[in-house]
């Protein structure tokens, strides 16, 4: 099984990125990659795009280099009712949403309220993905989070970032190994990416294929082998 897409990863418009789109893209394809997501941080990430970079991605084209742009952001959860910071008319024109907790942009709240709010960001109809929510730092319920992915049509991130050894993440590796027991209990799929902040780690997913092989997580669950898995996710409009 070939691992075929990166969907989360970030550009010089993030603000603490090093790479070009085009230099991203270049990457994937010589990672062998057929699909790449570019999700830059949403307007509240200290350093990060204005809401004009994202309005304005029509001009970006959806292919280069053979490689499938799919041209988006890492939205930030702004607090714990699930409120994102780019709003509907700027969501509509996203490709792909990865939503994630940040510390610089949420008061975190207790393992109930934390999860409460991954619930309810899921009920937005542009998020498609819930990016590293692997962070002790941030606790979870890992059962109502797969269990909440599953009924909303909502990817679950492994986050390659996480897992890395040394990361700034909190107790990731046990936390993701928790959350795939639940995942495989429910049937929630997963996607392993990179995230990406520079283009040497573009198709990077080695510690998540690690976790999954260790664990016996089904294969079957991992969006990353399928671009037929991955279309039931995008938006069709």
């Amino acid at each position: 099984m070939n691992d075929i897409l990166d969907l989360h990863t970030h550009t010089l418009a993030s603000g603490h990125a090093y790479n070009t789109i085009m230099e991203m893209a270049a990457a994937a394809k010589d990672a062998g990659l057929q699909f790449l997501g570019i999700t830059e941080h949403a307007p509240q990430m200290p350093g990060s795009c204005h809401i004009y970079y994202f309005e304005n991605l029509k001009v970006v084209p959806r292919s280069l280099y053979g490689v499938r742009l799919l041209l988006g952001t890492e939205l930030n959860i702004n607090d714990l009712e699930g409120h994102v910071d780019l709003p509907e008319n700027a969501l509509k024109q996203m490709d792909i949403c990865v939503a994630s907790m940040h510390k610089p942009c949420i008061q975190v709240g207790s393992r109930q309220e934390n999860t409460r709010a991954y619930r309810l960001v899921m009920e937005n109809p542009y998020v498609t993905i819930i990016g590293h929510p692997d962070d002790g730092k941030m606790p979870v319920d890992y059962e109502e989070l797969a269990k909440g992915a599953a009924e909303a049509h909502v990817l679950l991130e492994l986050n390659n970032s996480s897992l890395r050894p040394g990361g700034f993440r909190l107790n990731s590796q046990e936390n993701a190994k928790t959350m795939l027991k639940y995942c495989e209990k429910y049937g929630t799929r997963v996607v392993m990416d990179s995230d990406a902040h520079v283009m040497t780690d573009v198709g990077n997913h080695g510690y998540c294929l690690t976790l999954v092989e260790e664990t016996g997580f089904p294969k079957e669950l991992v969006v990353n082998y399928s671009a037929a898995l991955l279309e039931e996710y995008l938006k069709t409009e």
